[in-house]
């Protein structure tokens, strides 16, 4: 016998939360069952399930409720509190691509001010502080709340980019753009749990869309460069001083007035609730079910959650350890201090949760895969991304036309081809015979056969044409990759699983400066490594075992 937690949530009914008996045995799963129409979500959670699967060691009645809450969304459907959280949430994004594009901006000025500086230096310190960024928020989010990092990470974005523009020196330089890239860092793997955290399951395949954002970073850097550094650079090294080369700094001033203007809106202008799952999680279940019932009120709907479908949990959990069937040690009220919060940070990255990662087989060959799938990518992106300008400038002097107007120009160009991209992931990955796995091997196949068919240009516009096809299929492939990785791992497991492609990302991402220094920007060499890591990616991802496309995530 096994009792069920059911959770019936429609739009004309009251939300039903009860216990029943199952007569047949059954095995520990979780049903999400989705219909058609936006609004309605069954929930059946077996109490074997919550109280008896290595879940426990974060903890069980945490997942419980935390299903409760995700059925709480999925009645309130997708609504305007939501719509203009993909808005602000899309900020992040923005943040993300348009600063690490902004060092590659500003690299040939830069070099010609600074005698002596070697372009790649600039990057080094980014990916860096990005590194540093994503484990520092992503954690930090867990302790104190996601409203201060949500809105956090831009201010500091914003502030130091500013300081970046009156550097003196290339030290200065250097080691602000590393203090700004800690709060760029922060932005995606804390909006994107925040928009996880409010979108119901019906809509989780925005998060894909929200890459959009990027392009439009994209886009928005590559516009404003344009003018500034083409009209206020120095031509050559020769007499370039300050104020003949006052172009990047006009750009790092007006792109981190940009940060402060958009941390504004997203502080003053729109009101982000604190988590209901921070909330439930620190014990506060009444302030969790009132955020609920806000956004509903926000959204022009009604939420059947009650604070009592929360405590139903603790009172299931009470029950099978007096019942003794489940051979576990009596549960102990849940824990809810900040230091309790942070271990169970802590515990996700124990031992138990990485050996889960690598069982049975098939969970090993998926998480393999992955690792080196983003590793590969950390590497071949910001080896060519960071310095594309360099390649379009070269490639114009070699042709007669290597102007700084026309190399920014081009930049626009292709910044404006990443905006379809976005869009089309967003459809790609919900069709049946492509889904996430297909639309992420094609475009990041792709994006190597575009770069090494570049390398075959003869003119510049040859090589734009080239370029932007990559960077059309390569904001596909980012969009998807982002969006898939978290709901390929175990829910359990999902924290060390992050952290481990995370890893794997940001320090290849170290390295693609590293061997730019080596390895000579005026030759096509960096272009092939960066353009067949794409390729053996692509062959990588279609050998993923798992499609997550139609599951909900936790």
């Amino acid at each position: 016998m096994s009792r069920t937690v059911s959770l019936d949530v429609e739009p004309e009914k009251v939300l039903s939360y009860s216990v029943r008996e199952v007569e047949e045995p059954v095995s520990p799963k979780f049903k999400n069952t989705s219909g058609d129409l936006e609004g309605r979500m069954i929930v059946e959670i077996e109490d074997q399930d919550i109280f008896d699967s290595e879940d426990a060691a974060i903890d069980p009645v945490y997942h419980a409720k935390a299903r409760i809450l995700n059925a709480a969304f999925q009645e309130i459907g997708m609504g305007k509190y939501q719509w203009f959280l993909f808005s602000v949430a899309g900020f992040g994004w923005f943040s993300d691509e348009l600063w690490q594009q902004v060092t590659g901006l500003i690299i040939n000025p830069v070099v010609l001010e600074f005698v002596g500086t070697k372009g790649p230096f600039l990057l080094l310190p980014q990916t860096i502080g990005l590194l540093v960024g994503a484990v520092f928020w992503g954690v930090g989010c867990d302790l104190w709340g996601r409203r201060w990092s949500f809105n956090l990470t831009l201010l500091i974005t914003g502030v130091f980019a500013i300081a970046a523009g009156g550097a003196n020196n290339e030290v200065t330089l250097c080691a602000l753009i590393g203090v700004y890239a800690i709060g760029c860092g922060g932005n995606l793997p804390v909006d994107s749990a925040v928009f996880l955290e409010f979108v119901p399951a019906t809509h989780q395949w925005l998060l894909t869309v929200l890459s959009i954002w990027w392009a439009i970073g994209q886009l928005v850097g590559a516009l404003v460069a344009w003018p500034l550094i083409a009209n206020f650079s120095c031509s050559s090294a020769v007499g370039c001083t300050r104020e003949k080369n006052m172009g990047w700094r006009y750009l790092l001033w007006a792109l981190g007035g940009l940060m402060v203007v958009l941390f504004i809106i997203r502080f003053f202008v729109f009101h982000l609730y604190e988590s209901p799952k921070y909330l439930m999680g620190r014990g506060r279940d009444e302030e969790a079910v009132k955020v609920v019932h806000q956004i509903a009120q926000y959204n022009g709907k009604k939420s059947s959650l009650t604070v009592e479908m929360l405590r139903e949990c603790e009172k299931l959990a009470e029950a099978a350890d007096a019942g003794g069937n489940y051979g576990r040690e009596p549960s102990m009220p849940m824990d809810t201090s900040m230091k309790a919060a942070f271990m169970r940070q802590v515990r996700k990255l124990n031992s138990d949760h990485l050996q889960a990662l690598f069982r049975p087989k098939k969970f090993a060959y998926s998480t393999s895969l992955l690792i080196v799938l983003w590793a590969f990518i950390g590497l071949a992106s910001p080896l060519y991304n960071s310095f594309v300008t360099v390649f379009l400038q070269h490639k114009g002097v070699e042709t007669g036309d290597g102007s700084l107007y026309i190399t920014y120009r081009n930049q626009v160009i292709l910044s404006t081809m990443g905006v379809p991209g976005s869009l089309l992931a967003g459809w790609m990955v919900e069709q049946p015979r492509l889904g996430r796995k297909g639309t992420l091997a094609i475009s990041t196949a792709l994006s190597g056969v575009f770069l090494l068919a570049s390398t075959t240009s003869r003119t510049s516009d040859v090589l734009l044409g080239w370029n932007c096809g990559y960077t059309s299929v390569n904001n596909v492939m980012f969009g998807v990759l982002y969006a898939v990785s978290p709901e390929l791992f175990p829910t359990k497991d999902r924290g060390t699983g992050n952290a481990l492609v995370a890893s794997a990302n940001r320090v290849f991402g170290i390295m693609a400066p590293i061997i730019a220094l080596y390895a000579n920007l005026n030759t096509p060499i960096p272009i092939y490594v960066s353009g067949s890591l794409f390729v053996v990616s692509g062959v990588i991802a279609l050998l993923l075992p798992f499609e997550s496309r139609g599951k909900a995530a936790i």
